[in-house]
């Protein structure tokens, strides 16, 4: 058995969970105005991998071009969920009609960067990072987390998924999220077998104020830190494994927002969180599985705002969805897209100013056959971090970028 000594020491040397970045005064300084614990905005993550089609996520249904250049796979304004008189969200994406009807629901469109990469690793990297130039190392989200305001301490980001966490969770150095794939990815070696009545009374003993409660001593503030995060990890695994435990894992998508709900609903203190829904690249047959895969992600954050809703947490949690890239206008003749550029993005939840965001691309105007961006991906970015999770959002994009108005926070 550690003794209290051994286990800082340990703790503080090796440990990997904390993302302070490298300013420890600062975030300091942050945390002391930081909102109670409980109380903090959160935002979830939703990477649609593969490159989702977007002119088949919010369809121009009016359009006779459009129905032009999707013979096989266009929907009519009979089979969409309308939303304005020029575009629709696909037919499989009636879950978040409610959402939509409650003025919770924005759909930006023609989203993307200047001089598109079309290469699924490339592209996500651009997305993960905020840097379509590839000179940052670390996620958008990651920096972010050493920047945002959280009094509740523990684990800054949380990805629910199996292997290792995004880049965009990545922080300085290489730390960042701690993932979520597995029940066994949460146990704190402590020796004697590791039982869990000794982790508990060992990690019970290092929270009692023993050291300096100065928040201008760096040592004493990253002691402190280290040891709420893996409380925390504590905590997750005791929730996840408990006679009462939350379930989320090896399902589908609905099974990790379950997961989510289930630990805001338990106040466990993480402010972002990060799942991927797989399968979008769809160059062949596409039309049965991009139902299927809008379905299963309409359904999943329709049923999450009502778990939401019913444990109260629903106005301060924000969904936004993304995808490397969009696909190309016509459609291939295996029935399916090819990759492409500008697409659409989702944003649901707390203080969304509902609505379409944004005119449809052109249909008659394109860049080698694919849609032109108006809107670019960073200033989305920097409109959530400023306004929603009350971080400099210059500081964790290296630039500012203008907001996007019709997001701001109401």
């Amino acid at each position: 058995m550690f003794n209290r000594r051994q286990f800082l020491t340990r703790a503080v040397r090796g440990s990997s969970l904390l993302a302070l970045g490298s300013a420890v005064p600062q975030f300091v300084a942050q945390t002391a105005r930081a909102a109670a614990p409980g109380k903090d905005t959160i935002l979830v993550v939703v990477e649609m991998t593969g490159g989702n089609d977007g002119l088949n996520t919010v369809i121009p249904y009016a359009d006779d071009l459009y129905h032009k250049a999707r013979p096989t796979l266009r929907q009519t304004k009979q089979q969409v969920v309308v939303l304005d008189d020029h575009v629709g969200l696909h037919s499989g994406m009636q879950a978040l009609r409610p959402l939509w009807e409650a003025g919770n629901l924005a759909v930006v469109q023609g989203v993307g960067y200047p001089n598109p990469d079309r290469s699924h690793f490339e592209a996500m990297d651009i997305w993960h990072t905020a840097d379509p130039k590839r000179a940052a190392t670390t996620g958008w989200l990651g920096r972010a987390s050493g920047e945002m305001e959280n009094r509740s301490g523990g684990v800054p980001i949380l990805h629910v998924g199996t292997g290792k966490a995004p880049l965009a969770a990545t922080g300085a150095q290489g730390r960042g999220a701690v993932s979520v794939g597995d029940q066994n990815s949460f146990r704190l070696e402590l020796g004697n077998g590791d039982r869990k009545d000794s982790r508990r009374k060992l990690l019970d003993a290092v929270t009692t104020p023993a050291t300096s409660t100065d928040d201008d001593d760096p040592l004493a503030f990253v002691q402190r830190r280290q040891v709420q995060t893996l409380t925390a990890v504590e905590n997750l695994r005791e929730l996840l494994e408990g006679p009462r435990a939350i379930r989320g894992f090896g399902g589908g998508l609905q099974q990790k927002f379950q997961l989510i709900a289930g630990l805001i609903a338990r106040g466990f203190g993480t402010r972002i969180f990060y799942v991927s829904l797989d399968g979008f690249d769809t160059h062949a047959d596409q039309a049965p599985a991009h139902q299927q895969l809008l379905t299963q992600l309409a359904t999943g954050i329709g049923e999450f705002f009502r778990e939401l809703k019913d444990t109260g947490n629903d106005s301060r949690v924000r969904v936004l969805t993304f995808s490397e890239f969009g696909r190309r206008v016509n459609e291939n003749g295996s029935r399916g897209t090819d990759h492409g550029a500008a697409s659409c993005v989702l944003l649901a939840g707390g203080g969304v100013k509902g609505g379409v965001v944004g005119k449809h691309p052109s249909l008659s105007d394109l860049d080698s056959d694919d849609l032109k961006y108006h809107t670019d991906f960073r200033s989305l970015y920097a409109t959530l971090l400023d306004d929603w999770l009350n971080c400099d959002s210059k500081s964790v994009l290296g630039a500012k970028w203008d907001h996007i108005k019709a997001l701001a926070a109401r």
